[in-house]
């Protein structure tokens, strides 16, 4: 789905993306031999910067003016390079990393040692970052103070079908269980039900042959011969297949599968295709492919992986439609909320909350995560490239700009830009 961007990700993140002039270095070379000198002493047993507010900005230079570099979440312990005086703090603009400055009115030093960098992080085990809930057919009510459940006014309404994202679950004082959504309040768990995504992530091209693909029809035949062979077995809806062979029959694709052969119109798959112009040699990028609706990524020429996916339901220039053309990632998000709650004219609303992986490539639309709906390998989504939970974190790690531990959400950089991506 096409979602809208949180306020923290209005214009000034979009300004000055070009003046960015600093190089980066490894978290190892920064703590022996600082990038920038102090101009502020600091205690010698500081090693680390704890963040104490959700979605602390970080700025690319110690100047509130200067092009916001991402932001951190609560809790996070970033690595602590040095201090400077600057516009726009009335305290020290701690340097947490290269390009990556915070000012230290909303945040504390610590003794403690920062979250450690993870070139490869262990993917979650549902692709989830978070407990996802649906309210139930009576909606339900947020509160608050758990001690006002169902005695206090509430402080918000939950319609059928609105999602929520729990941190955790308790019981008030006469044992009813309430869950605690990252915006501080708490609902009753018996309005809710659990998100239950599917658990399929990315087809694996360790070869580099592009050799995979799904199943998306609701019951598929494998037959013995292309066309007008027999049925010899039949296959289970997004069940994975691998291929040795394509061969055009009746103006139709079949592949041959260690089962037997099936036809294009019940499977997704790629097809190959060359880097666009705007990609350099063995750069990474992704190609989205709304016919076939999947996505595949790429270093040069070469696949590496590819995933089912669901494009938008317009199209031409339509709103609904994912925009075709070669784009960048323009920030990468962990959690996003999607809503449609603004619009005056809208016949149902909608909202879910901390929608994960997202990775913006032209103003609202992006590729994330998708919890809400099965319909994988058809054009589903209000124009953003939807995947199943597991693959969408799958390109998230693998996409640029890299984001550093203990951060919610990351900006490009010119040492570090945005991944490509073609959508055909």
């Amino acid at each position: 789905m096409r979602l809208r961007p949180r306020l923290l990700l209005a214009s000034p993140w979009l300004v000055g993306l070009g003046a960015l002039s600093m190089a980066a270095a490894t978290d190892e070379t920064a703590h022996s031999q600082p990038l920038w000198q102090s101009a502020v002493p600091l205690p010698e047993d500081a090693r680390s910067v704890r963040i104490v507010r959700q979605g602390e900005y970080l700025w690319t230079r110690p100047d509130r003016e200067s092009p916001r570099r991402g932001t951190a979440m609560r809790g996070a312990l970033l690595p602590l390079y040095g201090s400077k005086r600057g516009p726009g703090c009335s305290g020290t603009w701690l340097n947490v990393g290269p390009l990556a400055w915070v000012c230290d009115v909303n945040v504390e030093l610590s003794r403690s040692a920062p979250f450690p960098e993870d070139p490869n992080p262990t993917p979650t085990t549902s692709g989830l970052p978070l407990d996802y809930y649906f309210a139930g057919p009576d909606g339900s009510f947020g509160y608050a103070k758990l001690s006002l459940g169902d005695v206090g006014a509430p402080d918000n309404q939950y319609e059928p079908g609105m999602s929520v994202a729990l941190v955790r679950i308790q019981q008030n004082s006469i044992g009813e269980a309430y869950g605690l959504n990252t915006k501080g309040l708490w609902l009753p768990m018996r309005d809710l039900h659990p998100a239950r995504p599917l658990g399929f992530s990315t087809i694996e091209y360790d070869d580099g042959r592009l050799d995979g693909g799904w199943v998306y029809a609701s019951t598929t035949s494998v037959r013995s011969k292309p066309n007008a062979g027999e049925r010899v077995t039949t296959l289970d809806q997004f069940q994975a297949i691998r291929f040795t062979e394509v061969v055009r029959k009746s103006k139709r694709r079949w592949f041959k599968t260690e089962r037997g052969w099936v036809s294009e119109g019940d499977v997704r798959a790629p097809t190959p295709t060359e880097p666009p112009p705007e990609a350099q040699a063995d750069e990474r990028w992704i190609d989205v492919e709304i016919d076939q609706q999947v996505v595949t990524a790429y270093r040069g020429s070469t696949p590496l992986f590819s995933a089912l996916v669901s494009t938008g339901k317009g199209t031409g220039k339509s709103e609904r439609a994912t925009p075709r053309g070669t784009h960048r990632i323009w920030v990468k998000l962990r959690t996003t909320d999607m809503d449609n709650l603004e619009n005056e004219y809208a016949g149902r609303y909608y909202a879910i909350e901390e929608v994960p992986w997202v990775m913006f490539f032209k103003k609202g639309y992006g590729l994330h995560g998708t919890f809400w709906h099965r319909r994988f390998g058809r054009r589903q989504s209000h124009g953003c490239v939807n995947l199943t939970p597991r693959a969408a974190e799958r390109f998230f790690h693998w996409a640029s700009p890299r984001m550093p531990a203990g951060w919610s959400a990351v900006l490009p950089t010119q040492y570090d830009p945005g991944t490509l991506v073609r959508v055909r």
